[in-house]
């Protein structure tokens, strides 16, 4: 049997897909507060009859921070594919960010350790692997360094690391990954998706970061290869390809059929007023301004992906591939209006 937490999200219902379409059985841990429908939703895009999938799942009400809930979630559990966690940049959400990054990922370590689950894939990102140097290139080695620069986000994201880490070493063989920015169809005034709904409604600058990009399709087929393989008790940067936010943000609009950004942002706009606030929600981050998240969308980090292609022998799908076809399922949902 295989269990996936966090299986209402961007990562999570892809991987349901992936699963579900090698038949396996799958067992997903849903909180009460979100709905089937998403996952449901999901299937649709890629599948004329989403229903028949969905029969291979067992839904299951739990929570990472209900550890009786993930105690019955386990039973006769042998694969687990962590994927539950929170996102938020606003330094207000510190205290809930540790409680479900780091306590609720102890928590499955835990009872997978408790319930004799054979293997654990944790989705992690690649703000654990901390902050460096402008335009250095990071790979699996890169080490950790606690710094103010780090946001409160990727330190909840790296405890959640040692939780897996420690697991590993009571005897849980683990996997974890470190993915990039995701790309891919989901909730689109969520996460990463957010970028498609808000440069739908108009994008008139851009600024000269540049980061890691990679399509959720990529992912879930990475972590299913990852888990049937022999691989444990390592971490691999899932990464397609490093990108200018400017090349993003312009390809984005050319798929939606809107005005590409013509007004270039600069670091020192970042920290000023209005322009900052801009600059949060074209990349869908909590409109809430500090130094570190304004200045976040100048950085310029390359991330060496090298590691994982090697050791699966694996081709990305190229990230302007990705932002095509995610741009036609939100345009499949927001067709142009007729014009009276």
């Amino acid at each position: 049997m295989i269990l996936v937490t966090g299986a209402t999200g961007l990562v999570g219902a892809h991987l349901l897909l992936a699963l579900s379409r090698n038949g396996k059985t799958v067992r997903a841990l849903i909180r009460r507060s979100n709905d089937v429908n998403r996952v449901r939703k999901v299937f649709g895009w890629y599948e004329a009859e989403p229903d028949r999938l969905l029969q291979n799942i067992q839904w299951v009400e739990g929570d990472v921070l209900d550890v009786d809930s993930l105690r019955e979630a386990m039973h006769q559990v042998e694969i687990v594919y962590h994927c539950a966690g929170k996102v938020s940049f606003d330094p207000s959400d510190s205290h809930a960010l540790l409680r479900v990054n780091q306590q609720g990922t102890a928590n499955v370590v835990n009872m997978a350790l408790e319930s004799g689950v054979k293997k654990i894939c944790h989705v992690s990102s690649v703000s654990a692997l901390g902050k460096s140097k402008q335009d250095a290139t990071i790979d699996e080695q890169h080490f950790w360094k606690t710094s103010r620069k780090n946001s409160i986000y990727a330190v909840s994201k790296y405890a959640g690391e040692q939780e897996v880490w420690r697991g590993h070493e009571e005897g849980l063989p683990a996997v974890i990954i470190n993915p990039s920015i995701i790309i891919g169809p989901a909730q689109w005034d969520n996460g990463s998706a957010r970028l498609f709904s808000t440069i739908y409604h108009g994008v008139p600058a851009y600024t000269n970061g540049i980061g890691g990009y990679v399509d959720v399709r990529d992912v879930a087929e990475i972590m299913i290869r990852l888990m049937e393989g022999d691989i444990a008790g390592e971490r691999f940067i899932v990464s397609a390809e490093n990108s200018s936010f400017e090349h993003i943000i312009t390809e984005i609009a050319k798929v939606l059929n809107k005005k590409p950004p013509q007004l270039r942002l600069y670091p020192w706009m970042g920290e000023a007023g209005w322009i900052a606030e801009h600059i949060l929600r074209i990349f869908g981050r909590t409109p809430t301004l500090t130094k570190e998240i304004a200045r976040s969308a100048f950085h310029r980090f390359y991330y060496d992906n090298s590691k994982i292609v090697q050791a699966l022998d694996y081709k990305f799908i190229p990230v302007d591939d990705a932002i095509a076809h995610t741009g036609s399922i939100f345009m499949q949902e927001h067709p142009p209006k007729r014009k009276s």
